[in-house]
């Protein structure tokens, strides 16, 4: 049967460079599964890829749309099948890489069958995000769906936009769609987890701040202004830079906020993974 090797990891623990090696070991193009590194304008904040690393081995989902057409982890199970598909008729073995747990989990087990969104109904809610906060819809999910309520993050305001929108929307609530059944799939999977001591990690994210920003970040997040609002902006390294935009605070403090919000994305994909005991783990 043919295998789909992922290789997955926190930010900056170096899995482009493995998968490359992997790739090239195995005669493999890399699939990408980084749920902002498909988007052409996001260039340096997403740290694709270096160009000689997309030189040494073909990329699949690597700048191959903009970030006006959102691909969810839903529309990214189907596509990556579909490509999986077709690679694997030429390959034994396919290596994928990526940090997006719950694109990752998408691909492998499958996701829950949700209705498809209502734009019109998306859109209100979105702006009562953004007018009234995300305490207000909190208050309205808690009556709505208790069950929906009570596990999803309380900051995640885009979630419980989705969760209002499938609940409002169908008359069912989000929390009764959620089957958790896993859908099977025509190839074995293997899962490679790359860590780093923390230290170690910590000082890489913070060498990569530097990096992006001695590469044009700054100029890269002024140029996406007009797409803000976009859920593919809603990233680390985009956000706090459009504060620094409004005035909030200097330079400095948005540099600092990166680094930190960077080292707290990164324990929350470790939590995500931990949770997985298929993953076989190697320390870097």
């Amino acid at each position: 049967m043919s295998t789909l090797h992922i290789i997955l990891g926190p930010t900056a623990v170096g899995k482009s460079d493995y998968a490359v090696a992997e790739a090239l070991r195995v005669g493999s193009p890399v699939v990408s599964c980084d749920s902002r590194q498909f988007y052409r304008e996001m260039r340096i904040g997403t740290a694709r890829p270096s160009d000689a690393q997309l030189a040494a081995v073909r990329h699949y989902f690597i700048a191959d749309r903009s970030v006006t057409e959102p691909c969810s982890a839903g529309a990214f199970e189907l596509e990556a099948l579909a490509l999986l598909e077709q690679l694997f008729r030429a390959h034994d073995t396919v290596v994928m890489a990526g940090g997006s747990g719950l694109y990752i989990d998408a691909l492998c087990n499958g996701l829950d069958d949700f209705p498809e969104a209502d734009p019109t109904l998306r859109e209100e809610l979105s702006r009562r995000l953004r007018d009234e906060g995300v305490a207000a819809l909190r208050t309205e999910l808690r009556i709505l769906d208790p069950a929906s309520y009570a596990v999803i993050d309380p900051a995640n305001g885009q979630r419980i936009v989705r969760a209002l929108e499938v609940t409002i929307g169908t008359g069912r609530k989000y929390s009764d769609w959620k089957t958790h059944s896993q859908k099977e799939r025509p190839f074995t999977i293997v899962k490679t987890g790359l860590s780093r001591p923390r230290p170690e990690l910590y000082a890489r994210i913070d060498a990569r701040v530097d990096a992006m920003l001695e590469e044009g970040l700054v100029e890269e997040a002024r140029s996406l202004l007009p797409h803000r609002d976009l859920p593919a902006l809603n990233t680390v390294g985009y956000k706090e830079l459009f504060g620094y935009f409004d005035g909030q605070y200097d330079l400095a403090e948005a540099v600092r906020l990166i680094k930190r919000n960077t080292r707290h994305y990164a324990k929350k994909q470790m939590t995500w993974w931990g949770r997985d005991p298929e993953i076989n783990w190697i320390t870097l």
